[in-house]
């Protein structure tokens, strides 16, 4: 069995989780200590990543780090349709891998404007991660209203959502916990609805299920 290890209040590992749960995939959870014990920064810990990052899988023996990554390779062994991560499409793949990429950028100003105004840490330009989070949040705002013009749901077209949209729902989702308001993003909004509406989508802190239909 896969384990996972974890913090709640981690978009990244929270990516992992979404993904195992949408595909049906058993696995257990060690939790790490990431504040305030820094845990992620213990000898143990380094010995499975050396970067000092969570999440981490340890699939009987197989270890890989990375939140991208670990969405890779999860869809690619256990997704049986084929959907998440389309194999066959090279087409997709690359608009995945792009997305992927604007997923770590995400993480890289909104995650670390969350990080900043949670006490996590303060060694951060915080005008420049929320500056930076609008401009990526405009991108993919503009994006995705011309797939709804196309009717597409999804980031990329392939008419099922895919692990891009996992990778980049979590730290939209909590951007308001740094300063980052979804107000202005009308079709990142719509989308963050379908997303939550997902077969076997889950919850963590500051995400909340989907209103009801009406």
């Amino acid at each position: 069995m896969i384990t996972l290890y974890d913090y709640e209040l981690s978009g990244n590992c929270y990516k992992v989780r979404l993904l195992l749960s949408m595909l049906g995939v058993p696995y257990t959870s060690h939790l790490v200590d990431f504040y305030p014990g820094r845990e992620h920064k213990s000898d143990w810990f380094l010995k499975l990543n050396p970067l000092g990052q969570i999440p981490v899988i340890d699939d009987e023996g197989y270890v890989l780090r990375d939140a991208q990554a670990i969405l890779v390779y999860l869809a690619a062994k256990f997704d049986g349709t084929g959907k998440w991560y389309p194999k066959d499409d090279a087409g997709a793949l690359g608009r995945i891998a792009q997305w992927l990429s604007f997923a770590d950028a995400i993480t890289s100003t909104a995650s670390a404007a969350r990080l900043h105004d949670g006490l996590f840490y303060h060694d951060v330009d915080i005008a420049a991660c929320r500056a930076g989070a609008h401009r990526q949040f405009r991108i993919l705002d503009e994006h995705l209203w011309f797939a709804e013009q196309d009717g597409q749901d999804w980031i990329c077209s392939t008419g099922h959502p895919t692990i891009a949209d996992i990778a980049c729902f979590p730290y939209i989702m909590l951007s308001e916990e740094g300063g980052i308001s979804r107000q202005d993003y009308p079709a990142i909004r719509r989308w963050c609805d379908r997303f939550r509406r997902i077969r076997g989508f889950n919850v963590m802190p500051g995400v909340f299920p989907a209103s009801p239909a009406r």
